[in-house]
């Protein structure tokens, strides 16, 4: 069952709104520009909406589909006038993600306690403040959250975790710079059933030397996690930064052929005209966007709503 029922209050649709603000107004300054002078919608304009959506960073192959899908309703609907393009556009992406099963997520299943939560993701991404800023939900909710800090290559990973348990006031499992991130994992998951916790969240290092490795170090820290408890992790959260665009979509390949990843957070998606990722990365991967930043605050990192989303992106300035 899920912990509570996902209400999108005002407050979030407002920062919602505004952290999304760069990539809507990049997006329609782009098509106003693409159908200038035009008056219907015609295989010139859909030549040009391409360009634009690949620009947005929505990738090649989910742009294939929604235009294939405006093909579709131009050719039942025999003419469509290029004012029309913009409430076509919305309609036919709220039905790409809605096509997707995996469009809406809940928070967390409570009926498995502790809920252990293995973080993945490259250095840089936003991986330690999204972390912080989970523990801030989880622990805002009622529910006890302890930390591990398993990034044990790089020294400010774990001091920056462990100033986030501090600001967010949960217990952090850590050890010597250079320990085994697996020993960490274990002595974490150890600690919260010793403590009854509800949830677990432990950072991993965010290398992709190469994909062997990193399979190699992944699998180890899920082994000894399970001589605790048998089924954890219960999720991989992928961390993503939302501002790099399609390199995005190549740390995703990476991660989720290198482990099985559950769950994605699309981060900084307020600092970048790049939004559009997100409605890239759901279709493609077929894995829940379950979490997006949309500013710096710590309320800021939302529980992803497909439709609140696209509703966000075509709001209309």
């Amino acid at each position: 069952m899920s912990w509570f029922k996902k209400i999108f209050k005002k407050e979030d649709k407002e920062t919602l709104d505004k952290g999304l603000e760069k990539s809507s107004q990049g997006f329609f300054d782009k098509i106003s520009r693409a159908v200038v002078g035009k008056n219907t919608v015609d295989d010139e304009v859909l030549d040009d909406l391409e360009e634009v959506l690949i620009a947005s960073d929505v990738g090649a192959e989910t742009t294939i589909k929604i235009i294939k899908r405006i093909e579709d309703r131009v050719a039942r609907d025999k003419y469509v006038n290029v004012s029309e393009l913009d409430n076509i556009l919305r309609e036919e992406i709220s039905g790409l993600l809605l096509d997707n099963p995996h469009l809406d997520t809940d928070n967390i299943d409570t009926s498995k306690k502790p809920y252990v939560i293995m973080v993945v993701g490259v250095n840089g991404v936003g991986k330690t403040t999204t972390i912080g800023k989970l523990a801030n939900q989880f622990k805002s909710q009622g529910l006890k959250v302890v930390l591990g800090a398993a990034d044990t290559f790089r020294a400010a990973a774990v001091d920056q975790l462990v100033i986030w348990s501090e600001r967010v006031g949960v217990p952090i499992v850590k050890q010597e710079m250079g320990s085994d991130p697996a020993s960490v994992a274990f002595d974490t998951v150890q600690s919260a059933v010793a403590q009854n916790a509800d949830v677990v969240i432990i950072d991993t290092a965010g290398r992709l030397h190469n994909k062997i490795n990193l399979m190699n170090e992944l699998s180890k820290i899920k082994r000894v996690m399970q001589k605790v408890i048998p089924e954890a992790p219960h999720e991989v959260l992928l961390v993503l930064d939302g501002s790099t665009g399609q390199n995005a979509f190549e740390q995703a390949k990476q991660f989720t052929a290198a482990t099985e990843v559950t769950a994605l957070a699309v981060t900084k998606l307020d600092g970048t005209a790049k939004g559009g990722v997100v409605i890239g990365i759901s279709d493609q991967f077929q894995i829940p966007v379950k979490y997006i930043g949309v500013g710096e605050k710590m309320e800021d990192l939302q529980i992803f709503n497909g439709m609140e989303f696209v509703n966000s992106f075509f709001r209309k300035r």
